[in-house]
């Protein structure tokens, strides 16, 4: 319902943080990744999730979607609610919960405070196809705008390439270098199809 709020960061705390916007002063849950990331006293944009039970209505505050998406990854995991998966969020960084998942590291998912075996191995069992599909083992997730991605893919598609193996290219150049252009991309692309 709520995606983002942006606004004048009022108060920030390990646990939490105050954006007020438009005159009304909304309290994020956030992670210790997130609050080691917000500045001090200046307009923020916090991506948000909210979580609905029968007796409260929580908002999540998160610094990027990358964490946003983990954290709802987690989530939808049996026996893993919020408060765990902040918790492993503080824990750890984005980054190091995908390694362990894609790598099937029961013992780093395991450290988090909360977590026991079962619950380790059926966060593993439950996401590692998930996080395997959108984020590669030994590569960094990339974030960048995919606009430029998407433009180079059409066009290899309109030059007859395999959408498949153009991406591969297209993803492996855009790892070594996430700044190049539009045209760069595509002979660059060319040249190792």
């Amino acid at each position: 319902m709520i995606t983002h709020i942006r606004g004048k960061l009022v108060e920030k705390n390990p646990t939490f943080a105050i954006i007020e916007a438009n005159g009304i002063g909304y309290w994020l849950n956030i992670s210790l990744n997130t609050y080691s990331q917000l500045p001090d006293n200046e307009f923020v944009i916090l991506y948000t999730h909210l979580s609905i039970k029968e007796d409260a209505h929580t908002l999540y505050g998160f610094i990027n979607k990358t964490e946003r998406e983990i954290f709802r990854l987690l989530i939808s995991v049996s026996g893993v609610g919020p408060s765990i998966a902040r918790t492993m969020l503080s824990s750890m960084t984005t980054d190091e919960i995908q390694q362990a998942i894609a790598s099937n590291n029961v013992g780093v998912i395991q450290s988090v405070k909360g977590i026991g075996v079962k619950t380790a191995q059926r966060v593993l069992v439950d996401l590692r196809d998930k996080i395997s599909k959108t984020y590669a083992v030994d590569e960094v997730y990339v974030s960048l705008s995919n606009t430029i991605k998407n433009e180079a893919l059409s066009a290899l598609e309109v030059l007859g390439f395999n959408k498949k193996q153009a991406e591969k290219v297209v993803d492996k150049i855009l790892l070594e270098d996430n700044t190049v252009s539009v045209e760069v991309l595509i002979k660059n692309a060319l040249k190792n199809l």
